[in-house]
């Protein structure tokens, strides 16, 4: 009995060390690991010769937070910037300098406290030459439906990807739409339908210190709100010889015109309206016709509203009212009274479209001044023939 009774307690001795070391090594799987030290991510990353002065350096964080950058250039210039509310990214604040050296350095910390600190040295890009940029539309300016954004740079671009990268455009309501390259120095961008009334355009030219192919830089940002105002839309008839206005869908104003003569037809299609003019010398020698040959002229007219960049316009024609409603007599624009020139240029506005039937002539070219309605969606948007 004695000896039963002790084996029992050695076996209970036994079993309660057994188990003191299982809670043992459980405890210690469950002590917390070592943080992960912060990890911090610089934007330019290495020493480069040649960084674009336009692209904002960032630094960003993993495993912590962001507690202090400095971006400072070389003569002791200091480029501020800003952390999101988190510190988990840091922005600077202006673009860099052409040919500059500078030394971006930040520091982090984990969650226990740790400090990393990390930098990188380099130097932006000096241009071979820079460019700007001119566009068809100015801030605050109200377009009409068929405006197109043309922007035309004074320095060909070859890196035609680079450039619409930089080109921004954002409107309320969402439009569909498309860069479109004539040449290495003009792009338009165009919706797929007209515009609608009331369309709020921005364009924000980001092109500052960006490499926009074979050594040519942008020179200057720039930023532009346009507003589509009402549809203005004219309909000329060279068979019946009257011009139909329509302001959003709704007829206003009816004129006898004279278009181009047989030897002189005016262009079927669809115009965009460009500039206005008053007092506008009308010269047959800016075509090549001198103004003292048969057929040519030198004329100054009260108003003169540009529909192409080959002279197509409508414009007051004191001299050919008599034929206005009856018959084409004019080098190819739109002839009207004084009256309803000054009426119709003072209700339409940049971007306003004028179409033209029964002209007489052949069909618009697209490239005649602002004419881009001429190309279907396809045309538009397939690769350019150059």
């Amino acid at each position: 009995m004695v000896v039963s009774v002790a084996c029992v307690l050695l076996l209970g001795s036994c079993g309660t060390a057994s188990g003191d070391g299982d809670r043992r090594r459980a405890g210690l799987s469950r002590q917390p690991a070592d943080p992960e030290p912060v990890v911090l991510h610089l934007q330019p990353d290495e020493q480069l010769n040649s960084v674009e002065p336009g692209r904002l350096p960032t630094v960003s964080a993993e495993q912590g937070t962001i507690e202090k950058v400095t971006l400072v250039g070389a003569d002791g210039t200091r480029v501020d910037g800003a952390l999101t509310s988190g510190a988990s990214e840091w922005v600077a604040g202006e673009k860099l300098g052409f040919g500059k050296k500078y030394t971006l350095t930040a520091v982090g910390t984990n969650d226990s406290g740790e400090r990393r600190r990390t930098s990188t040295t380099f130097t932006t890009a000096q241009p071979r030459v820079t460019t700007q940029v001119r566009t068809n539309f100015s801030d605050g300016q109200t377009v009409g439906i068929g405006m197109p954004l043309i922007f035309t740079f004074t320095q060909p671009v070859s890196d035609r990807e680079a450039v619409e990268r930089t080109l921004n455009i954002e409107t309320d309501p969402d439009t569909t739409g498309a860069f479109h390259w004539f040449s290495d120095s003009r792009v338009v961008w165009r919706p797929k339908e007209h515009w609608q009334t009331g369309t709020t355009i921005s364009v924000d030219v980001e092109i500052y210190g960006r490499d926009l192919g074979n050594g040519v830089f942008g020179a200057q940002d720039y930023s532009f709100e346009l507003d589509v105002g009402d549809k203005v839309v004219a309909t000329a008839d060279g068979a019946s010889h009257e011009m139909t206005v329509r302001v959003n869908g709704d007829t206003v104003k009816t004129y006898d015109i004279s278009m181009g003569r047989p030897t002189n037809p005016t262009p079927n299609g669809t115009y965009t309206v460009m500039r206005d003019h008053t007092n506008y010398v009308m010269n047959s020698e800016s075509f090549g016709v001198p103004s003292d040959a048969p057929g040519g002229y030198k004329v100054t007219v009260d108003y003169a509203t540009r529909l192409s960049a080959t002279g197509i316009f409508f414009h007051s024609a004191p001299w050919s009212v008599v034929d206005q409603g009856v018959r084409n007599v004019s080098h190819g624009c739109i002839n009207m009274t004084t009256s309803g020139a000054a009426w119709l240029m003072e209700h339409t506005k940049p971007g306003d479209l004028v179409t033209v039937v029964n002209g007489g002539g052949g069909r618009l070219q697209p490239t005649d001044g602002w004419s881009y309605w001429q190309m279907s969606w396809k045309e538009w948007t397939s690769a350019p023939q150059e």
